[in-house]
């Protein structure tokens, strides 16, 4: 395979890869009655919290896109959920890495044993599921050391007893001499796993009983041959055969939200204490022409060390955002309509076959993107990556035909500036509302080609232009000028790394009068036929407010897996209804 072809096949894998992430997701969700339940970048997440999944046969290859393989890890989360106890289990975990590694595989194995015969899907996938992963172990030749084969063996008698299954027929005779010398020392433990499967607590200490045999067997290994083992501890090689999730990564922060009972009272209506201080402006008056020229420069030499391909961006973009548009005809063509103007042609020349004609096309865009990028304090440390992100993806947007509009949102003071002064003028009086004054910026226009516009994106890199953020009133603003667009789709990408968060309104209202307006603002829009609306957060999860939403590490460069995912998610149709 040729070196462009693979590359083209690499959306198209991704594609398939989140379809069926989001496929079992949704099926773990139905298993376990739970909706918090979600994958991101190939973890799978419940809520905020990334789930660590402590069996070896239930973590999947970066690059598989096998759905039984992601059914039997559904299948397996659920059983875990419904049948097991978690602050029971951490009762006697053991607190070495070795034997916790075998004591969370055997509770792992002890839910799946509970999968009962109304589902025998179910019981399939899970036995499968264990069978290739053994299978893969084997075959990688990690059981032709004797640390391996031990750990293999352990494995497969505790599946082969919690199960009541046969162990595997082709490595039957591989652990034969291992089972041997395993099952004498284990007897009690083994047959109690089976016998206790229903009752977690007495379970649990059988299972402590096989981690702690394992702990100390492998303490009696030594490295044989340092050709051979590369000078590794056994136990390190333990925890490298079964990839160990202890350390795992610290939960994604959440975007605070709670309930207001002030919107509540005012009916969830929204008011602004004053609109008379609020201005609409362009972004690139705000700044001296000389500095934009400084900002743009930096711009340009930052997006010149990106290695994205924008080029295969755009192609995306193009199959996916336009629509085949009729352009006149083809002619000269050896196939198709005949092209009467060429009749005479027959008589001229019997031979010439070029006398057909057939109808043209190209893509015609249907749809409007607008990015709308939070210019609060907190965001300031990331302008000149958004920058870089939004310039990239409306070059791309732009070469596929595709209309762009790029906006921003900020306040013109801190703590509420002349409209603060008013309320205090008027003797504060109670629920005021918003209590500051917005500013909206235009960075680019639909109409407005890419090149045009670039100039403007340098805005973002100056420091005082970010103060406090009023999210609802600009989401709601952005979707009335896209609602304007004569096109059949119309995408809003919200780029933020935080909640609504004006201190003058908060004290004046309540904590969560602005985030719980802004969730009224995307429930009001976010519908078919009217606006698709996707919250990209920085380093924080913006599920409470947007159905559609990704989380992006603008610490990191950016790099083509990053910028495929966000065109994944501008471009997925939305689901009716809330999940």
């Amino acid at each position: 395979m040729s070196e462009s072809s693979a590359t083209d096949q690499l959306p198209r894998q991704r594609r398939r890869q989140q379809y069926l992430e989001e496929l079992e997701a949704a099926t773990l969700r139905a298993l376990s009655a739970d909706r918090s339940w979600h994958y991101r970048s190939r973890r799978l997440y419940q809520g905020a919290s990334r789930v660590a999944l402590r069996a070896p046969h239930l973590r999947l290859d970066t690059h598989c896109l096998d759905a039984p393989d992601y059914r039997a890890v559904s299948d397996a989360m659920a059983m875990r959920q419904r049948h097991s106890d978690a602050q029971l289990h951490e009762t006697l975990r053991p607190k070495g890495p070795e034997a916790r590694l075998i004591y969370d595989l055997l509770e792992q194995l002890r839910v799946e044993a509970l999968a009962t015969a109304d589902s025998p899907g179910m019981t399939h996938n899970l036995r499968q599921r264990f069978q290739r992963w053994s299978l893969a172990f084997h075959h990688a030749q990690l059981t032709e050391t004797d640390l391996g084969l031990l750990l293999f063996c352990l494995i497969q008698i505790c599946w082969s007893r919690l199960m009541a299954q046969p162990v595997i027929e082709e490595v039957e005779d591989l652990i034969e001499a291992t089972r041997a010398s395993i099952v004498p020392g284990l007897g009690h433990a083994l047959a109690g796993l089976r016998r206790e499967r229903h009752h977690q607590k007495v379970f649990q200490k059988h299972a402590r009983a096989v981690a702690d045999w394992i702990d100390e067997r492998l303490s009696g290994f030594e490295v044989q041959d340092e050709r051979d083992q590369e000078g590794q501890d056994p136990k390190r090689q333990l925890a490298l055969l079964l990839d160990s999730e202890d350390d795992i990564d610290e939960p994604v922060p959440l975007a605070p939200s709670g309930h207001s009972r002030l919107f509540d009272h005012h009916r969830r209506r929204y008011r602004a204490f004053t609109l008379a201080y609020d201005r609409e402006l362009e972004a690139e008056t705000l700044i001296r022409p000389v500095l934009l020229e400084e900002y743009r420069h930096r711009l340009d030499q930052r997006i010149s060390d990106q290695r994205i391909n924008v080029r295969r961006l755009a192609r995306f973009f193009r199959n996916t955002l336009t629509q085949p548009d009729r352009d006149g005809w083809q002619h000269g063509e050896e196939s198709g309509v005949i092209d009467g103007r060429r009749l005479a042609q027959v008589v001229a020349s019997p031979m010439e076959r070029r006398l057909f004609q057939r109808e043209r096309y190209h893509p015609q865009g249907d749809a409007q993107v607008c990015f709308l990028i939070d210019c609060s304090g907190s965001m300031k440390a990331h302008g000149e990556a958004i920058a870089v992100l939004v310039e990239l993806m409306t070059r791309a947007l732009d070469m596929a035909g595709i209309a762009t509009e790029v906006l921003g949102f900020t306040t013109s003071t801190w703590n509420g500036g002349r409209v603060h002064k008013d309320w205090l003028k008027a003797r504060r009086p109670e629920a005021p509302g918003r209590l500051n004054e917005v500013r909206h910026l235009v960075f680019k226009h639909a109409a407005q080609p890419w090149r045009r516009a670039r100039r403007a994106f340098g805005a973002l890199l100056k420091a005082d232009l970010y103060k406090e953020g009023i999210d609802g009133e600009a989401v709601e603003w952005a979707c009335q000028r896209l609602l304007g667009a004569d096109v059949k789709r119309r995408l809003l990408v919200v780029l933020s790394d935080g909640s609504p968060s004006d201190s003058a309104t908060h004290l004046a209202n309540d904590r969560h009068y602005l985030d719980n307006h802004l969730q009224a603002v995307v429930e009001r829009y976010d519908r078919p036929g009217q606006v698709e609306i996707s919250g990209l957060g920085v380093g924080l999860d913006l599920s409470p407010y947007y159905r559609q939403h990704r989380i992006i590490d603008l610490a990191q460069t950016l790099d083509n897996a990053l910028a495929e995912e966000i065109a994944l998610l501008l471009v997925k149709q939305h689901r009716q209804g809330r999940r």
